[in-house]
């Protein structure tokens, strides 16, 4: 069990600008208590009329955050993973949500659910020494809060295959070129940059704001909420699977996880979704090698048919 922090969630405020900072360092873990004092201070934030814009960053020069507590992971039921899904997924479409926008102030590492945070803010801005990524296939499961359907949205299709695909952790520079990072800056202007470009977003319309994030939002990705679904779906269903047991005993022995190949593959992958996709594949080979050969009950006409060719035309 992790240790019970103090002050998981610390909070700034600079006029109508809050600024909130993970603190579990040396990587600021996003342990249970972490994240839900992470989304209780963005309610509070974003039930107050006062404030104008969020930064949300982490504590100390190593990283923004490195991501879940994989001990607390590891030994996850399924129904006990979906739950954890699920209040990540809550965490980071209330920031998505919200009529505040939000900048990710993002230093060191932002990796796997640190990453999934960044992806739901509005703008992200990193220091040079900044590196992203989502290695979560590594451990022998995938983004679990939003991470698969927004970095998508973000860097588009292709790039967020490779990210997502390969586990590979990413520069600022190169995740400024694939356009997940709005800026990159010097690390020791990297809050002062955040608090400048917070300071221009608080002098607009608080209204005005709210509707251009919104509209904005729903220009690029108006069917969101459907492809998060699927993917804690997916997540879920992960947790009973033996890559990821693997995958994570790897982790914490230091070693790379010996990932077995596919001999038990339709044992391995029930529940999963293309186990219905292949038996549809199948039957639909099946029907038409039928047909070729000409075996297929289907290749005579429908009693349907037969009975319409019958139908007799009304006469003029």
């Amino acid at each position: 069990m992790s240790p019970e922090l103090s002050h998981p969630v610390k909070k700034d405020r600079d006029g109508p600008i809050v600024t909130l900072t993970i603190q579990n360092p040396p990587l600021n873990i996003l342990t249970r208590q972490v994240l839900l004092a992470l989304a209780d201070a963005v309610v509070e934030v974003t039930k107050d009329p006062t404030v104008r814009c969020l930064i949300i960053a982490g504590s100390g020069d190593k990283a923004f955050s490195a991501g879940a507590d994989i001990h607390e992971m590891m030994n996850m039921t399924v129904s006990e993973a979906a739950h954890h899904s699920a209040k990540g997924q809550a965490l980071t479409n209330l920031i998505e949500h919200s009529p505040i926008p939000a900048i990710a102030a993002v230093r060191g590492y932002c990796l796997g659910e640190g990453c999934e945070i960044s992806l739901a803010c509005d703008f992200i801005l990193a220091s040079d020494d900044a590196v992203f990524g989502q290695p979560e296939i590594n451990l022998g499961v995938i983004p679990g809060w939003g991470g698969s359907r927004r970095l998508t949205r973000a860097i588009g299709v292709a790039r967020a295959r490779r990210w997502i695909f390969t586990g590979e952790i990413v520069p600022a520079a190169r995740a400024y070129e694939e356009g997940l990072v709005d800026k990159v800056v010097p690390k020791d202007k990297l809050l002062e940059e955040a608090l400048a470009l917070a300071r221009t977003i608080s002098s607009k319309g608080a209204v005005a704001m709210a509707a251009a994030k919104y509209a904005v939002n729903e220009a690029s990705d108006a069917t969101r909420l459907l492809g998060l679904e699927y993917e804690r779906d997916l997540w879920e269903v992960l947790f009973q699977t033996e890559d990821q047991k693997e995958g994570m005993k790897a982790f914490f022995q230091k070693r790379p996880p010996l990932f077995v190949n596919r001999p038990d593959w339709e044992k391995r992958t029930e529940g999963l979704p293309w186990r219905q996709q292949r038996r549809i594949f199948l039957s639909a080979k099946r029907k038409s090698e039928e047909i070729r050969s000409g075996d297929s009950k289907d290749s005579a006409p429908s009693a349907a048919k037969k009975e319409q060719r019958n139908v007799k035309k009304p006469s003029a």
